[in-house]
């Protein structure tokens, strides 16, 4: 009784440490959404080209002390290109997602979706800037239904991949029209993974009882406390083997001509190797893509600010900490 009595009281310190670090990190965030005036919901549109006029006229301004002449030439081609550009450009609009455990952007990801399929015209294009590597198979569901919306409006997609797109990352990455890797981007990890702790046996060295009651044969498979079956270890096995299929059918279903049976592992890749597999279209940064596309198109970076709430705060860094650590009895499974 000693020994559950330390264990009780380290696990309460863990708890409280847990918990005091989620509000700071949550009083943090609230002051700097002040600061940045972003309490309230918004849709922040930013003109990205400007970006890159900007630099290429900080670099003209410094070259032209040095060179006689330049400027004029510079004048010259600024001329030419407002003749050549005469006229509507077609839009392409810049997303980002980095995905967290819980897929906690897909939030904001719907409300950018709706924005873009509400104004679109018909040439206009999207590129997702994406970053994941995976969690929870409802949130990266969701997540990837909200890109697939538009592609049923033929909205054309680009998903571009710079650092990990991998198991849930992956599965919002199959269904872009075309997927853009860097050399050494995580690629892949198509798979599910379900895991949880069980104290049963120490709890039964010190003689406590733990008692569990479902109404519903299969309730509850694996407990925390309880002694798991052969039976409930079973019917866990089956219901990740069921989301694997699932997972294999989306992929299938954007992108008929990969080899699953060599994907569909578990196993992840490199860019380079990816592309050898099917799994991306096209190596390069999505620095690159955004430089092909400046001069001919008008690059619309899109960002859905959602009203903060202390509440919302907690939860995202208290469930995703308590997930990592494995003492919570949420037995989702993870992409």
């Amino acid at each position: 009784m000693q020994f559950i009595q330390e264990y009780a009281q380290f696990l309460a310190q863990v708890l409280t440490l847990l918990f005091a670090f989620a509000i700071a990190l949550g009083m943090i965030g609230g002051m700097a959404g002040k600061r940045r005036g972003k309490q309230r919901q918004e849709l922040e549109v930013e003109p990205l080209n400007r970006h890159y006029e900007a630099m290429s006229r900080r670099i003209e301004q410094g070259a032209k002390r040095k060179q006689p002449g330049l400027l004029q030439r510079i004048k010259e081609r600024r001329g030419q290109k407002k003749q050549a550009g005469e006229g509507r450009l077609p839009r392409l609009f810049v997303l980002d997602f980095n995905g967290d455990l819980r897929a906690s952007a897909v939030d904001a990801l719907r409300e950018e979706v709706s924005a873009i399929i509400t104004s679109a015209r018909r040439d206009d294009e999207v590129l997702l800037r994406l970053e994941s590597p995976g969690g929870m198979v409802p949130g990266y569901g969701l997540a990837a239904s909200q890109l697939a919306r538009l592609r049923e409006k033929g909205i054309r997609l680009t998903i571009s991949v710079d650092r990990v797109a991998a198991s849930g990352g992956y599965l919002m990455a199959c269904v872009a029209d075309r997927v853009v890797a860097a050399p050494f981007a995580i690629i892949g990890s198509i798979g599910v993974v379900g895991q949880l702790p069980n104290f049963h046996g120490l709890l039964k060295r010190h003689d406590i009882d733990f008692e569990l009651h479902t109404a519903g044969e299969h309730k509850r498979d694996l407990t925390v406390f309880g002694r798991n079956t052969d039976e409930g270890r079973a019917k866990f096995r089956e219901s990740l083997q069921e989301v694997h299929d699932l997972f294999k059918n989306h992929i299938a279903r954007y992108r008929p001509r990969l080899d699953l049976e060599t994907v569909a592992t578990g196993e992840h890749w490199l860019g380079e190797r990816a592309l050898e597999l099917g799994l991306v279209d096209d190596l390069g940064t999505s620095d690159d893509l955004l430089l092909e596309r400046k001069d001919r198109m008008e690059l619309i970076g899109l960002t859905w600010h959602p009203a903060p709430t202390l509440k919302r705060r907690l939860s995202v860094v208290l469930e995703s900490l308590l997930a990592r650590l494995g003492l919570t009895e949420d037995r989702s499974a993870l992409l």
